[in-house]
């Protein structure tokens, strides 16, 4: 199906609340890993080892380690492996993933106070996504009909569109997609004496191509006492821009199997705003003769106000329905709390050849709220309330999430570092987690697809070597990440309906180079 830009379309009551769905505002939760060279091809295992611009945005008592003031760029190549281009991404791209630095200054002879500012790119959407499967018993119309039969009433309001109503007012249930479904197929006809016809499919495609960035500007101000104690601060803001296409397209099929055509979506979504939190950190040399230090930091709720907009068309290929095709556009605002993250770290050397580190951290995704938008105060401020349906649905889905992290350096020669490392990211979706278009709040009435990923745990495996050449270092790192999970067209709205789950992975390959100088 072509791409098409859409014209704006009534969509009956707009109501002023507003909030999302829990697996739209999921893709902001967690970050990749990403950084300097060095932290890559360490495997991210330097929250107690310090002494790297990227744990800045990790553990902030790390940069109390720098005896020395310095500054770093990173940028390199992200490639999709088994991927095919999709509205003109690439599977191979490159990216600009990190940029700060450091001032170091001594205040006593074993005591340093440093100050320290870092962008780096904590989430890169880039990313292809198919699935195809077939169906039995069921197809996304249907699922709008099943809705109407239980939850609303599907009845033309004053412009002669089709509105789920429960009562006098439009359900919140009754979502975007439902209002392309129901006004372009199910309808049957356009008169005044008209009935609903839903028609099963048995095979669906589907393709997604996400794009665009979190970055994260990071403020630092840390340091150390008498060499055996480090603290650090980072205040944090998170610049948001994520934009997806996705195209879906059904064959249907008539209750005895003769085929009834097809329908096809196109749906265009941009997330984009800003957050904002803290970071706390703290590394203890617990024995002064001893280099073996241990680290702990926790991270507040990133409290996120953004902005959702989409455009969307569906097309009607099929034997019935009113319209031959549907569009709708829709922008709101809304706010997002993530959860709170603790970590625990070790770090030590041996001699000045060896350094060795690993890390443990906690977030629990569950705990993530989508907020309503209730009005601004006196000072333009955003006034927020929990969303409480959507709240429940997200403690059903998500789940807490460990990340282990291990690394080791080897310095054959003063001037060389050698590096390996491991990062292992638990899942934070359950399995039987739903993208529930059932659920009674204003972010699902404004979702315009229905389709889910349940992804299960990543692993990364990295390596780097690093260079220094009088007062310039350049490192450079390799790092592999793979995540499967399993795609949903739509929920299962009924039972013995097959919606034709799919295996997907994600298998990333990143090269990045990292240039700094200390001075």
């Amino acid at each position: 199906m072509k791409k098409i830009f859409l014209a704006a379309m009534a969509m009956g009551l707009v109501l002023p609340a507003a909030a999302q769905d829990t697996y739209e505002s999921a893709r902001l939760l967690g970050s990749d890993l990403n950084g300097t060279a060095r932290y890559v091809g360490m495997g991210g295992a330097m929250e107690a080892l310090g002494a790297d611009i990227s744990t800045m945005g990790t553990n902030p008592a790390g940069i109390g380690l720098f005896r020395h003031s310095t500054a770093s760029l990173s940028f390199g190549v992200v490639s999709q492996a088994d991927a095919k281009e999709f509205d003109g991404l690439n599977k191979t791209n490159m990216s600009f993933d990190q940029a700060g630095f450091v001032y170091s200054a001594r205040v006593s002879p074993t005591s340093f106070i440093n100050v320290g500012f870092n962008y780096h790119k904590s989430k890169n959407f880039d990313q292809i996504l198919s699935a195809a499967n077939s169906l039995r018993n069921c197809s996304q119309n249907g699922l709008t009909y099943a809705k109407g039969l239980k939850y609303y009433e599907l009845e033309k309001n004053k412009q002669g569109d089709v509105i789920g109503w429960e009562g006098d007012y439009r359900s919140y249930r009754f979502n975007q997609a439902d209002y392309m479904n129901a006004n372009v197929y199910l309808l049957e006809n356009d008169g005044d004496d008209y009935n609903f016809y839903w028609s099963g499919a048995d095979a669906y495609s589907f393709d997604r191509a996400h794009r665009g960035w979190i970055a994260d500007y990071d403020f630092n101000l840390s340091g150390n006492y008498d060499d055996r104690f480090f603290w650090g601060l980072t205040v944090g803001i998170q610049d948001v821009h994520y934009k997806g296409y996705s195209e879906y397209g059904e064959s249907l099929v008539s209750a005895d199997g003769a085929n009834e055509g097809s329908l096809a979506y196109g749906d265009e979504r941009k997330i984009t705003g800003t957050g904002v939190n803290l970071k706390f950190g703290m590394i203890i040399r617990p024995a002064e003769e001893s280099p073996f230090r241990i680290g702990a930091y926790i991270h507040t709720p990133t409290w996120y106000e953004l902005t959702s907009s989409n455009s969307s068309v569906m097309l009607n290929n099929g034997m019935h329905g009113a319209w031959n095709e549907g569009q709708c556009q829709e922008s709101y605002d809304f706010a997002y709390h993530t959860p709170w993250k603790f970590g625990l770290s070790m770090g030590t050397t041996v001699g000045t050849e060896f350094a060795f580190g690993a890390g443990y951290e906690y977030t629990d995704y569950s705990a993530s709220q989508n907020r309503i938008i209730d009005g601004y105060d006196y000072y333009d401020n955003a006034e927020t309330s929990k969303d409480i349906a959507m709240k429940t649905n997200t403690e059903r889905s998500l789940k807490g999430v460990s990340t282990f992290k291990l690394g080791m350096e080897y310095k054959p020669v003063p001037d060389v570092a050698l590096r390996l490392g491991y990062n292992y990211l638990t899942s934070g979706y359950k399995m039987d987690g739903v993208r529930d278009m059932t659920v009674d709040s204003p972010g699902n009435m404004y979702a315009s697809t229905t389709d889910y990923v349940n992804w299960k745990d990543t692993q990364r495996l990295t390596c780097g070597i690093g260079f220094k050449v009088g007062k310039m270092n350049i490192d450079l790192a390799y790092q592999l990440s793979k995540t499967d999970g399993e795609f949903h067209p739509f929920q299962a709205y009924e039972s013995g309906i097959d919606t034709g789950v799919t295996k997907v992975t994600n298998k990333r390959n990143q090269g990045l180079l990292t240039i700094g100088y200390t001075f």
